[in-house]
């Protein structure tokens, strides 16, 4: 892959990146630096990198492993700001309240969610990223969604 391909790579998964960045540290400057980081990373690393389709993947694992390298065994915030989580358009009050239960979750909950929500991961694919069965993240999934849906629940309730 050249600089172009790169650049396009970059243009295709860069705002995601962030976005994941931020679910996982709770700061847009701490985002913005695990981005560049993953991205630089990731230049430097290209000549490894065999198949071009598993980028993703490949993206997500500089991204996770610079995050634990940085900041290891620290939880990522409990609650964010909403307004930091979305893109430059207002976004309806209900994708806001979900994205603001999301960012209360517990850290390993979020992880699999966005990986899956954002990322577009199958439960197999997870797996691999984290070093789990695929049973194993349908489990969490399936805990991540129940945590997801009391939280939304709770918040409809007028107690949030």
């Amino acid at each position: 892959m050249d600089r172009a391909g790169f650049e396009a790579l970059v243009q295709a998964y860069g705002d995601s990146l962030y976005r994941t960045a931020l679910w996982m540290c709770g700061d847009p400057q701490q985002a913005e630096d695990l981005v560049q980081e993953t991205l630089l990373r990731a230049w430097r690393g290209l000549g490894r990198l065999r198949d071009e389709r598993a980028v993703r993947g490949w993206l997500i694992t500089i991204l996770r492993r610079e995050h634990a390298r940085r900041l290891p065994r620290r939880l990522p915030a409990a609650a964010l700001d909403p307004d930091q989580l979305t893109a430059a358009a207002p976004e309806p009050a209900t994708t806001l309240s979900i994205r603001a239960a999301l960012a209360a979750l517990p850290g390993a909950q979020r992880e699999v969610l966005v990986l899956q929500l954002v990322w577009g991961f199958s439960c197999a694919e997870i797996g691999d990223l984290l070093g789990a069965s695929p049973t194993a993240v349908g489990t969490r999934l399936f805990r991540a969604r129940a945590a997801l849906r009391e939280a939304m629940a709770h918040k409809k309730g007028g107690l949030g």
